[in-house]
């Protein structure tokens, strides 16, 4: 079986200086291997094919059988790296906590720690009706309290 840092090494040593990023690397049984790669203009398919033929001559080399399959990750996929946040700055995304909760936003911020949203919160309203209204708001939340974070696909 492939490693999966043994294929890293290899991604590394291919995206270095490209502006690539290595998002995540599958593994599976009869060495099924899918890597996904971003950038913060995106990827195109020309580079996946690209990188596709360079890793397959590598990996030949090892006498292994195995399948590949590169490319950027899907509209549906989480967020896996700290470059993927920075490249949605702006957009609206859904966070999932640990404890099962969600809460959707605009992504303001990210850092090591975690990262910030804007959300809609309701809200008490000044005067004698108490009537709560929505209202903006920033919440930041730690990477250790977050399952997984999609960005909101709006065909708006």
């Amino acid at each position: 079986m492939i490693g999966k840092d043994y294929i890293a090494g290899l991604v590394g040593e291919w995206i270095r200086g490209t502006g690539l990023f290595l998002v995540d690397i599958y593994t599976g049984h009869s060495n099924d291997i899918r890597v996904y790669v971003d950038s913060m203009e995106g990827v195109t398919v020309e580079t996946c094919v690209e990188m596709s033929r360079w890793l397959e001559k590598k990996l030949d080399e090892r006498g292994n059988n195995f399948s590949l399959e590169v490319s950027s990750p899907g509209l549906d996929m989480p967020l896996r790296v700290r470059q993927q946040y920075e490249k949605n700055l702006g957009r609206d995304v859904e966070v999932v906590f640990k404890d099962g909760k969600k809460r959707k936003g605009t992504l303001l911020e990210v850092n090591e720690e975690g990262l910030k949203i804007e959300v809609t919160e309701k809200a008490l309203s000044g005067g004698s009706q108490k009537k709560k209204k929505p209202v903006k708001a920033e919440r930041f939340f730690a990477f250790d309290e977050i399952k997984s974070t999609k960005v909101v696909i709006s065909f708006k």
